[in-house]
């Protein structure tokens, strides 16, 4: 056995193919890898985009006459825009937004945020002008009569007739920092101290448009967090940049305060609920009559769940049920449906221990099981209110399939006639009409390319066959599939999941450093379930490239699988690593060209802070890590996601498992990365560990990307890429990286 790349140097070529299979590259040189439908009005018909050896293609689907054609003629549509545009566009590059069947003879067109109306004879354009077309710019909203229009003006609610123009102020003591309409958005970042936040006006009219729906957003006692923006050319001081960003345990944070106005008697009711976190303020939405709102009010460490019922009249709040749990309530895998015709919310627990739908008798309270069993639903993608169905994905349910790779269902309301639809042992990704009629089923694993196809819901037959992905130019050039592996957990019998990322020129005579990827979440889930994810995240088999082996691996606490199996990870996310060195253990003992004696570990965010604590925690296995953007001590981050995971009130765990209080143990080379402007994990965090690193006589690494936000791009991502690439290459492989080559 000898050591991979022992005694040599890696050359351009090496790096030159390491960037041949990064996500950007290797895309153009793949052909119809997903359909994602964009359904039409009908429900009989969808466009989608794709890659074909042509470029970018758009095609218009109609299952009536099971015909897939060309959206347009792309040439003769490239033409006319370049009349229009002042940078030029190419064929193979044509970008469109949106796609609308206006007549036989027109479409309407979204292209870089402008609008137009093609004549698909002449192929003539004329440009649509939409005042109202952004979003973010909306400044009055129209009753659902046509009646009124409400809008915010110095901090206020008004209403506007629009038969007799005359104006109605509804609220009366709003003022900077106590503000009515103005919800508190994520990215309400604001340039200068003196500034004020950006205006998100938002009411909810009720169907009937007697009352509106919105909320006080309170910022007054809200604690700001700073950053310095270095990175503008013209400036040469620091740009302040501030934001409201609650912390674990905070109770000075921005509150809202949900409220009704009744249109009639130009009252205010004040929902019958305390002023919530803006992080976990009720969600709710009007009944299709007007008579009632409902949703769902969680309680703050998301312990509970409220499902709720809002009297519009007076404000009054009627608890219908609840859910509760010991440890959380998993918020990324929730289902929310409430069905007027038969008056009953479907929603999912884990109270079984295993996430299962139940449904909620609205009027009387009583809850029942529909789904039962040692399985995982994760979506409700099409409730059939007039069969009385539904129909979920789910993971974990066959005996013989990957717990990861989901399929589709289909159930009745009462819990009877469970049927899977879709039998191939693959992840199957589904979306169905509007109408229910027909559903799009992309199905894949890691190492099998996708398929597309159309199918009935009744029985899950095929009518039509869309897509097979084409590799072949990838193939050409030496790409390898990855390899699945399961292994067991720390606890001896659990099965636990991850993939093996080789290089194109692997050999098993040669013995490879092996590097984790790591992010362990817990909301979310590593494994390439499907070939897309395998594509999108092909970065690690660049890395490969460069002379090692990849990995990936979701240990216990991860998500998706039993409670019992996620909550290992509850108050312990400083732990989750374990399961990795097992992994890791294993594979060296199953395959002798894996170097368990050099091993590295990359992650970005929560993966960051994996990567960190990596070196702190196992300092005699990881050997390099490279930590980017990372919330190195959750009491810094963002308060809704630890108060989820780590616990709420903050106890003694979060600093006993912060990577700032273990800076003593680090050994190993360790670089640590953020982006000087990042909102989501501010960087405070990895400059608190650089001054904890400091004071323990650490060596370390550091680089501060300044006009970053949470991720890179362009040329920062690149300087990074190279940075971290070549990190493990000095001191992974330890020989000397080369910087001279370009993306």
């Amino acid at each position: 056995m000898i050591s991979c790349k022992e005694g040599a140097q890696l050359t351009k070529n090496d790096y030159n193919r390491a960037i041949s299979f990064l996500p950007g590259k290797i895309q153009e040189e793949i052909y119809h890898l997903d359909v994602e439908p964009n359904w039409l009005e009908d429900s009989i018909s969808f466009w989608y985009k794709t890659t074909t050896q042509d470029g970018i293609t758009y095609y218009l689907v109609d299952l009536d006459d099971l015909e897939i054609v060309p959206a347009f003629d792309h040439e003769r549509l490239t033409d006319s825009l370049n009349s229009v545009f002042d940078e030029k566009i190419k064929r193979e590059e044509l970008l469109i937004e949106n796609i609308e069947y206006a007549t036989a003879d027109s479409l309407g067109l979204q292209i870089k945020d402008r609008e137009f109306a093609l004549h698909t004879k002449s192929y003539e354009l004329k440009e649509i002008l939409n005042k109202d077309h952004n979003p973010d710019d909306l400044k009055e909203i129209i009753s659902p009569d046509g009646n009124w229009s409400a809008y915010i003006d110095n901090y206020n609610l008004f209403i506007k007739s629009s038969i007799s123009g005359k104006v109605f102020q509804l609220s009366h003591d709003g003022s900077k920092n106590y503000e009515y309409a103005n919800y508190y958005g994520w990215d309400d970042v604001i340039r200068g101290e003196r500034s004020s936040r950006k205006e998100n006006f938002w009411v909810e009219w009720s169907p009937d448009s007697r009352f509106i729906y919105t909320a006080i957003t309170d910022l007054r006692t809200a604690k700001k967090m700073y950053l310095l923006d270095w990175s503008i050319d013209t400036l040469y001081r620091p740009d302040l940049l501030y934001y409201y960003r609650a912390s674990p345990g905070d109770t000075a944070l921005v509150y809202q305060i949900p409220v009704i106005f009744d249109i009639n008697t130009r009252e205010m009711h004040k929902v019958d609920i305390p002023p919530k976190a803006h992080f976990n303020s009720p969600e709710l939405r009007w009944s299709s009559n007007g008579e009632f709102l409902y949703g769902r009010n969680w309680h703050r460490g998301y312990k509970q769940i409220d499902y709720i019922e809002v009297n519009p009249i007076n404000g009054e709040v009627r608890k219908v049920g609840s859910d509760s749990s010991k440890t959380n309530i998993e918020i990324m895998y929730t289902i929310f449906e409430y069905s007027e015709k038969s008056q009953r919310l479907f929603f999912t627990s884990e109270r079984s221990g295993w996430n299962m739908i139940y449904s909620l008798d609205w009027i009387t309270g009583e809850v029942k099981k529909v789904t039962e069993g040692d399985y995982f639903v994760k979506e409700l993608k099409y409730l059939d209110e007039g069969n009385q169905k539904l129909y979920f994905t789910a993971t974990g349910r066959e005996a013989d399939v990957n717990p990861y790779l989901q399929s589709l269902y289909s159930i009745k309301m009462d819990g009877s006639d469970l049927n899977r639809l879709t039998k191939e042992n693959a992840n199957h990704i589904v979306s169905f009409s509007t109408d229910g009629k027909y559903f799009v089923d992309n199905y894949s694993t890691l190492d099998q390319p996708t398929i597309s196809v159309v199918r009935k819901p009744e029985n899950g037959e095929v009518i039509l066959e869309i897509g097979h992905t084409d590799i072949s130019p990838i193939l050409e050039k030496g790409w390898k599939m990855p390899r699945s592996f399961n292994v067991k957990a720390r606890d001896g019998t659990t099965d636990i999941y991850g993939a093996l990322w080789l290089p194109s020129t692997f050999t098993e005579d040669e013995s490879y450093p092996i590097i984790d990827f790591s992010y362990t979440g817990p909301h979310t889930t590593v494994y390439p379930k499907s070939f897309s994810q395998v594509i999108y995240g092909s970065e690690k088999q660049s890395l490969a490239e460069l002379g090692f082996i990849v990995m990936v691996v979701d240990g216990l606490g991860s998500a998706m699988r039993s409670k019992a199996f996620h909550d290992h990870s509850y108050g312990k996310l400083g732990y989750n690593l374990q399961d990795h060195v097992e992994a890791i253990e294993q594979l060296s003992a199953d395959y002798s060209w894996i170097d368990k004696t050099r091993v590295g570990i990359y992650g970005h965010s929560a993966g960051g802070y994996d990567a960190a604590h990596a070196l702190m925690q196992f300092p005699d296995f990881y050997k390099v890590a490279v930590s980017s953007s990372a919330d190195h001590d959750h009491r810094m981050e963002k308060a809704w996601w630890p108060e989820m995971y780590m616990g709420w009130p903050v106890d003694s765990q979060y600093h006993q498992q912060s990577n700032i209080t273990l800076a003593g143990n680090l050994k190993g080379k360790l670089l640590i990365t953020h982006g000087g402007i990042d909102e989501n994990v501010n960087p405070s965090a990895t400059f608190k560990l650089a001054e904890a690193l400091i004071k323990a006589d650490k060596d370390f690494d550091m680089l501060i990307l300044p006009g970053m936000r949470h991720g890179y791009y362009g040329p920062h991502w690149e300087y990074f890429t190279k940075r971290k690439w070549n990190y493990f290459v000095e001191h992974l492989l330890d020989i000397d990286p080369i910087w001279e080559f370009e993306f």
